[in-house]
């Protein structure tokens, strides 16, 4: 390892700073270095082998939420707002859990990278353990909380109000289901095993969509619940993923196998290793979930039909990070093993290998919002003023494309380091204080509306890419402990 504290102690004393330490960064992310006794085919296997699963998997829950706010739609503006009141208290709430599994993926990565079966499975089942005694106190705060989160959010007519805690209500029932698969996902990637986390999730967005178009409009003579019936499909696909995320770690995944006997038994020292990496990211997590929903009651002041456009371009934004989110997932994965293997220098070869990927479909993204954000927003309304404004929302975010992914990719990278307090900084600065403010002068100060709060996003990415690139070039990830 001495080799590579002195290539730390190097990065620090020159960190990539400035306009030319940027394009330098984007260069060595399309053509990065790889050490000798890596196989440059077998590193691009391996990190396709864990984002190809994973990016399929995010695109096909875009896909569901796609689906699901296109059938709210034909109900009106008010539902698809109201489903969208919901969505920031609800990842709120998965925040603490988000951290935690931030964590456990971190630490099962570095085990299956140094060969420690035993280790890697006490920390699942610490990590379970921990997720499931946590959501059951969540479920009833949210569930009493519910209303009043609702018209915090910005509900205003009582029609909104109410489809949004009942909302609200029926997917808090399925919150530990919910807990659980994302914590068995987390899990299952520190091993690198995303393909199972796919199969699982996909299965639940088909039972998702199949209960919506059944009780949303009332199918086959069931009964037609609206909103509810939305929120009925989400639980019920919630649990089959939980369902089966068990049935798969009582089978066994390579080194992991759950034994109910190992489960409720808190052992201090894992739980301290998992907060360690954890609570920075827990930070993380709060902060930009409290960014975001600052963000949301500034759009929310703009009126239901503005904040329907908005919902309706964020929803198909989501589809756009999936890249980025997934070959983040395999930097996570990757460059955890590689620091479990007390091989940085391989981690870093991978990350770059996610990196070029990530970047050259951000161009593909890009172009299709570009060109197609008409025909992508028309897919949800047919309402032409929300038609105009959301493609020129999707133009202004199409020019950040590259930066959004290879921030997606370089974050991940710093978490499976355990570098999370620079990643829980990064957001910090991003969502809490960048993107609020800069919505906040853009709408009231210049009265750009949506359109301004959009370019806050943008400023907000390029602030977070830019941070990300610095703080990976510095290497101090190097010398992180877990």
């Amino acid at each position: 390892m001495d080799e590579n504290r002195l290539d730390v102690a190097e990065a620090v004393k020159k960190p990539k700073l400035g306009v030319k330490g940027i394009i330098a960064q984007l260069r060595e992310g399309l053509s990065g270095p790889v050490p000798e006794d890596m196989d440059k085919k077998e590193v691009s296997k391996q990190v396709l082998a864990i984002a190809w699963p994973a990016m399929l998997e995010n695109f096909l829950l875009s896909l569901a939420s796609m689906v699901n706010t296109m059938m709210v739609g034909g109900l009106g503006t008010w539902a698809i707002a109201s489903i969208g009141y919901v969505t920031q208290p609800r990842f709120l709430l998965l925040a603490v859990f988000q951290a935690l599994n931030v964590g456990a993926t971190a630490l099962i990565a570095r085990a299956k990278g140094s060969g420690d079966a035993e280790e890697a499975n006490r920390i699942m089942h610490q990590s379970l353990t921990l997720s499931i005694l946590v959501s059951l106190v969540m479920v009833v705060i949210g569930y009493i909380f519910a209303e009043p989160l609702i018209i915090f959010m910005g509900a205003e007519t009582e029609q909104t109000i109410a489809a949004g805690t009942l909302y609200f209500r029926i997917i808090l029932l399925s919150f530990p289901a919910n807990v659980v698969s994302l914590s068995i996902t987390a899990i299952l990637r520190g091993i690198g095993k995303t393909r199972i986390s796919m199969i699982y999730n996909v299965t639940a967005n088909a039972v998702n969509i199949s209960v919506g178009f059944l009780f949303i409009s009332g199918r086959f003579g069931l009964p037609a619940l609206g909103v509810g019936g939305a929120g009925l499909g989400m639980a019920a696909g919630q649990v089959v993923a939980m369902i089966i995320a068990l049935v798969t770690l009582f089978r066994g995944a390579e080194m992991l196998k759950l034994r109910l006997k190992n489960l409720f038994h808190l052992d201090i020292a894992i739980l301290k290793r998992i907060s360690n990496v954890g609570t920075p990211a827990m930070f993380e997590q709060l902060c930009m979930r409290t960014g975001q929903l600052i963000f949301s009651k500034i759009v929310a002041s703009l009126g239901t039909d503005a904040y329907a456009t908005h919902q309706i371009a964020n929803n198909i934004l989501s589809m756009s990070m999936m890249n980025g989110m997934a070959f983040g997932i395999s930097a996570t994965s990757l460059l955890g093993q590689a620091m479990g293997r007390e091989r940085p220098d391989q981690g870093k070869a991978a990350v770059q290998v996610c990196r070029r990927y990530g970047m050259i479909l951000s161009l593909v993204m890009a172009a299709v919002m570009i060109f197609g954000g008409r025909w992508l927003v028309g897919m949800y309304t047919t309402e032409m003023a929300v038609i105009e404004t959301g493609a020129v929302l999707l133009i202004i975010v199409a020019v950040v494309q590259p930066l959004q992914s290879s921030q997606q990719v370089l974050a991940g990278a710093l978490r499976g380091a355990g570098d999370t307090k620079a990643v829980a900084l990064c957001i910090f600065i991003g969502i809490v204080i960048v993107r609020p403010v800069f919505a906040f002068l853009f709408t009231s100060g210049f009265d750009w509306g949506l359109v301004g709060i959009w370019l806050s996003l943008v400023i907000d990415q390029c602030t977070r890419s830019f941070y990300t690139m610095w703080r990976f070039s510095t290497g101090k990830w190097k010398a992180i402990k877990v």
